[in-house]
């Protein structure tokens, strides 16, 4: 991939500023003082991880929240809701596999300007492509009119998940180095970036219904691939002990790794070459390699971190379970952050 310099197009030129927001978190957080009682379970400590956890009886439950973002405003220039429908499962049952959780089920929340039978239908459609390949129940949801607050659709939902067994929530806390970190590639951009992308693609007036330069297909279709998800893979190997954390690597790009450990390094000394969608982005807006690693998942959607020892045996058993396209792609090591070295590259934190 070409490395560029001297760009004005950031995540946080275009709108998202990813610093602000986790400032604007810490506000909203310390104004929460309220502490449940006993009887409404008991709240795990999983703090900055990818799903809250909390024990109800004898019984660990999983639960995270996402929305598909403004990939949506994509889907409404495209005229395809079904790529989102699917996005929608695909955001939230991730989390939960990103701590080993198995899901149960999806509740969507579906804001609209106006009521559109046909795509809403097409939204379903996407719905149940996404819950087959998760099977995973849609639990119920709520649909919002709002053509006072919002100008066309926003999708999100909330999953929950459980452990089943005697297998225990995958944090972390086993990490130590040497261990392999093993990579599944992406289905493309997935569901995060799009405000820049976006941004992009109309400051250069892209023809979404032209191809890109190496692609064979409209770049508003290749645009849409809808979120590889993970969860079924993650769901037949989350039990076994060399396993010491998994990651998906959504928002926030390879810096979501800190969030397993934060006296860990992730040296990412491995990492294939990134797919031509994102180096046609990278050149379109003129972004820097940092920008790009911090912003997209750059052809990696999700991580396992796996004992030292045990990287060819995973990659076999991992190939048997579905993903044939596994790697490793880097190691565990003393220290803290993630280092990306050939691309001389050093994230500090998630924010």
């Amino acid at each position: 991939m070409a490395r560029s310099s001297g760009s004005n197009w950031t995540y946080a030129s275009s709108g998202v500023d990813r610093g602000a927001i986790s400032s604007a978190l810490a506000a909203l957080l310390a104004g929460i003082r309220y502490r449940a009682p006993p009887a409404a379970g008991r709240v795990l400590s999983a703090r900055g991880h990818f799903a809250g956890l909390v024990q109800v009886g004898g019984t660990t439950l999983a639960l995270t929240t996402d929305t598909v973002g403004t990939k949506v405003a994509l889907a409404e220039a495209v005229g395809r809701f079904e790529e989102v429908g699917e996005d929608l499962v695909g955001v939230n049952v991730n989390d939960l596999a990103a701590v080993g959780a198995r899901p149960v089920g999806l509740l969507d929340t579906i804001v609209c300007r106006r009521i559109d039978a046909a795509i809403l239908r097409s939204i379903g459609r996407g719905l149940d492509r996404g819950l087959r390949r998760a099977e995973s129940h849609l639990l119920g949801g709520e649909t919002a009119v709002v053509g006072d607050q919002v100008a066309g659709w926003d999708l999100g939902g909330t999953a929950v998940g459980y452990f089943p067994g005697r297998r225990r929530p995958v944090l972390g806390h086993a990490l130590r180095p040497g261990d392999h970190l093993i990579g599944l590639r992406s289905n493309g951009f997935h569901a995060n970036g799009y405000t820049l992308v976006r941004r992009l693609l109309a400051e250069r007036s892209v023809d979404l219904t032209a191809p890109r330069p190496g692609g064979r297909t409209a770049v508003g279709r290749e645009l849409l691939r809808p979120t590889r998800i993970y969860s079924r893979l993650v769901d037949r190997v989350a039990g076994d002990p060399t396993l010491h954390g998994l990651a998906h690597l959504s928002g926030g790009g390879v810096r979501n790794l800190v969030r397993l450990h934060d006296a860990r390094a992730f040296v990412l000394d491995r990492w294939p070459p990134p797919p031509g969608l994102f180096g046609w982005i990278q050149e379109l807006g003129g972004l820097d390699d940092r920008e790009m690693f911090q912003t997209f998942n750059m052809g990696i959607g999700f991580v396992l971190a796996v004992a030292q020892g045990t990287a060819d045996a995973w990659i076999t058993r991992l190939a048997r379970a579905g993903a044939p396209d596994a790697r490793v792609i880097g190691r565990v090591a003393k220290g803290r952050g993630v280092t990306i070295p050939d691309r001389r590259l050093n994230f500090e934190g998630y924010a």
